[in-house]
């Protein structure tokens, strides 16, 4: 079956019986923030109660982002953290995570950082990103690629993630100017002092003791194994 999150006649049907709900939806890359907040939360909301109402004993996990962070941070941010959002986005994210851990179901959140590969276009509209937000050359970023997100479901729904909020990364936090280069843009380099240094850059040592390990580890084995 099928379904629709913005409308909840749909959902009844899409979930009733299931032993699990993966929630990957979501809407980001717009300068459209009413259809963010609807999707985003809205539609979180509408899929959270089809399955407190047709599929209480499923398992439910949501995919958030780690834009959540104070951006002030002054280290890897933790899942302990506090949330600071600056965008629609991860604001409605951060709506929706509430939402979750208030709800009757079995829950777990993944936050996800910098996702890209198998062509999505992520990496290539990096610098439209990066001259809107004025990242300096040298700030590093926390990613993930597409595949090892499944990669992380594997544990979340064998109930290693249950209950809790974790961080996923690979194992290379990368520069900007790095990750420009993979896609044949450059960056004007820089010696100046960079603020905010720890800001998209996450520590994941939490999901790695649960059980998930990244199989694509670096963007550089992406980029050698051709799955940008």
């Amino acid at each position: 079956m099928t379904g629709d999150i913005l409308d909840p006649s749909t959902l009844p049907d899409a979930v009733r019986g299931v032993s699990a709900i993966v929630h990957l939806a979501a809407v980001f890359r717009t300068s459209d923030t009413d259809l963010i907040w609807r999707s985003n939360l809205e539609g979180t909301r509408n899929l959270i109660a089809a399955a407190e109402a047709h599929a209480p004993d499923a398992r439910f996990i949501l995919a958030s982002t780690t834009n959540v962070y104070d951006k002030n941070s002054t280290r890897p941010a933790r899942e302990a953290d506090s949330v600071a959002p600056e965008q629609a986005y991860p604001a409605s994210k951060v709506g929706a995570e509430k939402l979750l851990r208030e709800s009757g179901l079995n829950w777990s959140i993944l936050r996800l950082p910098f996702v890209y590969g198998d062509g999505d276009g992520h990496l290539e509209m990096l610098p439209k990103h990066l001259h809107t937000f004025g990242f300096h050359p040298a700030h590093r970023v926390s990613t993930i690629h597409h595949r090892d997100i499944a990669t992380a479901m594997r544990p979340a729904l064998a109930g290693a993630f249950d209950g809790r909020i974790l961080n996923l990364s690979d194992e290379a936090p990368t520069t900007v100017y790095e990750l420009a280069g993979l896609v044949g843009e450059t960056m004007e380099p820089s010696a100046e002092a960079m603020q905010n240094p720890w800001y998209l850059h996450v520590d994941a040592s939490l999901a790695r003791s649960l059980g998930f390990q990244p199989t694509v580890r670096t963007v550089y084995q992406a980029a050698q194994e051709g799955i940008l």
